[in-house]
């Protein structure tokens, strides 16, 4: 088990690097001796799910086939799509689900609206909690793992500059779990909006969050709450559909 956990950790190195990385580097931040790191990553080369272009190491082709089997078999992602496709329908708006993992979140479906979007955002992208949809998630977690998060992650500051103190921060949580809701504005992208509400599991936690996007100067503050209304009765839908 051992072995599996560093192959793991190894792995989740390239997940979040930008770039390629050498061998050293790729053992630095794995906290693994060298030449551990260099035989897994020997391992993952031959079963393709790590490349090496003679100088540094990058995710392989093949983890793409662990990302395609997810979506095609999560009960999630396959009953939030009808419901994206429905709300993106009726609003225009880009329609997303979002689900935590760990101290990021990740899109696990997107249904495309009638307004272009400024930016493309991929399935499986890692993401973070404390900025835009993310808030959502992040409600429904205990206080000691908020602080968990806010300690790891350090200040918090949206795309246009604004340093959100922890203070304001678990407020704006508090009032996602009275509302059912959370809006963001330039949070995670400059010029961009959203509104987002919870996937309820049959048990009152937090699934995963239905999010529709726009174009900041496209959302304006009389449209909130008419757009809320609709975005949490997909995130409903959503929730009924779960198995």
């Amino acid at each position: 088990m051992r072995s599996l956990e560093r192959a793991i950790d190894v792995l989740e190195v390239l997940e979040n690097a930008r770039a390629p990385l050498r061998l050293s580097e790729i053992a630095r931040r794995a906290g693994l001796h060298v030449a551990t790191t260099q035989r897994i990553l020997a391992v993952l080369e031959r079963r393709e799910r790590v490349e090496h272009d003679g100088m540094t190491y990058r995710t392989g082709v093949a983890m793409l086939f662990g990302a395609h089997s997810y979506l095609a078999t999560s009960a999630l992602a396959q009953s939030a799509h009808p419901v994206l496709q429905e709300l993106a329908s009726s609003t225009g708006l880009t329609t997303s689900i979002f689900v935590r993992t760990g101290w990021s979140r990740a899109v696990i479906a997107r249904v495309e609206g009638t307004r272009p979007l400024r930016y493309e955002l991929p399935i499986g992208e890692r993401l973070p909690l404390q900025l835009g949809a993310g808030k959502v998630l992040t409600a429904d977690m205990a206080r000691d793992e908020i602080k968990q998060l806010l300690d790891q992650t350090g200040p918090i500051v949206a795309a246009d500059g604004r340093r959100i103190t922890r203070k304001a921060f678990m407020a704006e949580l508090a009032k996602i779990r009275q509302q059912g809701f959370g809006v963001a504005y330039s949070e995670r992208v400059l010029g961009m909006a959203s509104v987002a509400a919870p996937v309820l599991r049959s048990d009152g936690h937090y699934a995963a969050a239905v999010q529709v996007s726009a174009l900041a100067e496209d959302l304006k503050s009389q449209e909130l709450e008419l757009l809320s209304v609709e975005v949490r009765r997909a995130a409903a839908a959503v929730s009924q559909r779960l198995p």
